[in-house]
């Protein structure tokens, strides 16, 4: 008998056709859901539901560059009207050749929290760079928010590595227990950084999204528990108030750090980005433990810190400072990162030979007295104050130095006590970070009421650092009248301090690196003046710019320096004035000054050096060459001839 395989044509055409629409009929009833949730989605987006999250967007004021997304947070918060948004540094989207590109991540610290702006370490370094590299562009873009922890980290290093990063800064780790998602925090489901990340990539979709806020709507309308956006975001994040000192939910916090900084070095290193990560600093000294154990006993955080107040008043300051740490650490309001925190950073730095661990702790140490933390570079619990945030700096400046990750042809090194004097911070961004720490004092968990107000009249920076922590004016509106007052008092110094301001925080619109360079001039700050000059000119060629650029550069006999700028400038000229004379003058010029380079003691062409800057009315680098010449020669007769002809020029 004739036997047919199973999968034969005629097996297959015995089948009733009700069981074929059986099958797909189960096909369609399987993939339907699936189908609708596509569709969904799709409306929704095409409706404008929801927002994008990614990390950057283009930058609707300026065309070619990308910007943060002001929405970027919101992945990380389950209630997003505690979303935090922070700063907004637009970077070009095609790296220009030659450019540092740097992004720096972190929580509140990082940002430059209650300064912000050019408080923030970031900003530090970044006036550092431009007066130490005036020939070099340096971005960097500070992604750092506050009440976030390494979940948020973690995502946006995940994201940056696509944008041509050169390094990659790193200070985060006192949010692991009360950040977005910390294991502390009221937007805590679980302790499964697994469980966790996959929340945050589905909160991407408009759908999840859409769903969010309808439970969120309905829990609060049936509880009648709304956020009272009045208290501080520290209180409204804080759900599980004591943790304990080595319990499950600290060591659950601990093991979600290690994992996302595991994580975090290793998305970096695998796209060979150098990551400079720093340990973390806090206040040991001038701060009493928040929630302490009861009692007296070996758990009691505020037993440990008596007993530490005690040594250092005895002047036993190594146990001082054992006592002041373990206090922090049974601390159970961790505010503060624990010990732990710390050695895991310390260990990543040694996995991975792309992370170099930036040592902060040991500059505070240094600049501390007895080196225990306290109020002389912390404003309370983790947030340096602007002493302190200069230190930061330095320490990510020193790092990048010993990774040799900083532009070659350094002109002139900035010291640290000159990054000081020089640092363009306004006494209304002093007064404003002081006004905003004796806000947040005054509420949970701090307790300590304001100070009483002084009865005088407040002076113009008062008022405008008052005006900027209430939100009646911006920064930036601020910083206008700030300078505009300045500008009446003729106070140039502090009018360039203003201005200095404002090119930090818009470090590529070429107006304020003019109007600083004026005020240099001014002040007779040629050097300054050309930095700004020069970083005008790259931003934008003009005729108005490449003018006192030049002049500049040969009133400091850099002739060399100075040709590229006046054959510009000849080239687009638009004023009555011929610059022919001037370019063949300088082209002898930088002749004559190569033969003298040589020939140090040859009189003749020290005066000849003189007598032709003279001739362009420039006494300055004149002067610099007679004295040469006298010092070869004092009696010489055409030398003393040049010093009378400007001593009547001054006249």
């Amino acid at each position: 008998m004739k036997q047919t395989a199973p999968d034969s044509p005629e097996i297959t055409n015995r089948i009733p056709p009700n069981r074929k629409r059986l099958w797909l009929f189960k096909g369609i009833a399987v993939l339907l859901p699936f189908l609708v949730l596509v569709l969904v989605e799709g409306l929704l987006r095409l409706f404008g539901y929801g927002h994008d999250l990614s990390l950057f967007v283009e930058d609707p004021q300026h065309k070619g560059y990308w910007v943060m997304n002001q929405h970027a947070s919101e992945r990380y918060f389950t209630e997003t009207e505690n979303a935090t948004i922070g700063n907004f540094e637009p970077f070009l989207k095609q790296k220009a050749a030659g450019t540092l590109r740097i992004f720096v991540l972190g929580e509140s610290t990082t940002i430059g929290y209650p300064y912000m702006h050019n408080g923030s370490f970031h900003r530090w370094l970044q006036y550092r760079l431009l007066h130490e590299f005036p020939d070099k562009d340096t971005e960097i873009i500070n992604l750092a928010l506050t009440a976030v922890n390494t979940y948020t980290v973690y995502g946006f290093a995940k994201e940056l590595v696509d944008y041509q990063a050169d390094a990659v800064l790193i200070y985060t780790g006192h949010n692991e227990y009360y950040g977005a998602l910390g294991v502390g925090s009221t937007s805590s489901f679980a302790h499964n950084p697994s469980l966790m990340r996959l929340v945050i990539r589905l909160r991407e979709f408009r759908l999840i999204q859409l769903i969010n806020a309808a439970v969120s709507g309905i829990r609060k309308t049936l509880s009648g528990d709304n956020n009272d956006l009045r208290e501080n975001l520290m209180k409204r994040m804080a759900a599980d108030q004591q943790i304990a000192y080595e319990s499950d939910v600290y060591q659950a916090g601990i093991d979600q750090f290690k994992t996302n900084l595991n994580d975090i070095c290793q998305v970096l290193s695998q796209k060979k980005i150098p990551v400079l990560i720093s340990n973390l600093v806090s206040n040991e000294k001038d701060l009493k433990p928040f929630i302490s154990a009861p009692g007296n006993g070996a758990t009691s955080a505020q037993a440990r810190y008596e007993l530490a107040n005690r040594a250092y008043a005895a002047g036993n300051f190594a146990e001082a400072k054992k006592a002041y740490t373990q206090a922090k650490e049974l601390d159970m309001l961790r505010f503060r990162a624990p010990e732990a925190v710390n050695q895991l950073i310390q260990d990543v730095a040694t996995k991975y030979p792309g992370v170099t661990l930036v040592d902060t702790k040991h500059t505070f140490d240094e600049h501390s007295p007895h080196g225990i933390l306290g109020q002389e570079t912390l404003l309370e619990h983790v947030h340096p104050n602007l002493y302190g945030y200069a230190l930061l700096s330095d320490a990510f400046y020193n790092a990048l130095k010993k990774r040799q990750l900083l532009p070659a042809g350094r002109e002139h090194e900035l010291s640290f006590a000159e990054l000081q004097q020089h640092m363009p911070i306004t006494a209304v961004d002093s007064l404003k970070g002081a006004y905003e720490v004796m806000i947040l004092k005054e509420g949970w968990p701090f307790n300590v009421p304001m100070p009483t107000e002084e009865k005088r009249t407040k002076t113009v920076e008062e008022e405008l650092a008052g005006a900027l922590v209430v939100k009646q004016i911006t920064w930036p509106d601020a910083m206008n009248q700030l300078r505009d007052h300045y500008l009446k008092q003729n106070d140039t110094l502090n009018a360039l301090k203003v201005t200095e301001a404002f090119l930090l925080e818009f470090p590529n619109d070429p107006a304020f690196y003019t109007q600083a360079a004026k005020l240099c001039l001014s002040r007779n700050d040629n050097e300054a003046a050309v930095t700004y000059l020069k970083k005008a000119f790259r931003l934008a060629n003009s005729f108005e710019t490449a003018q006192p650029l030049f002049i500049t550069l040969l009133k400091l006999d850099r002739p060399e320096e100075a040709m590229p700028y006046l054959h510009y400038a000849a080239a687009h000229n638009q004023t009555q004035f011929s610059l022919n004379e001037l370019q063949a003058f300088v082209q002898q010029l930088i002749a004559v000054k190569g033969q003298f380079e040589k020939d140090s003691t040859n009189v003749k062409l020290s005066n000849q050096l003189a007598a032709g800057y003279l001739k362009f009315a420039n006494t300055t680098a004149a002067n610099k060459y007679i004295e040469k010449s006298l010092q070869i020669d004092r009696k010489n007769p055409v030398a003393l001839g040049l010093k009378e002809q400007i001593r009547a020029i001054k006249k």
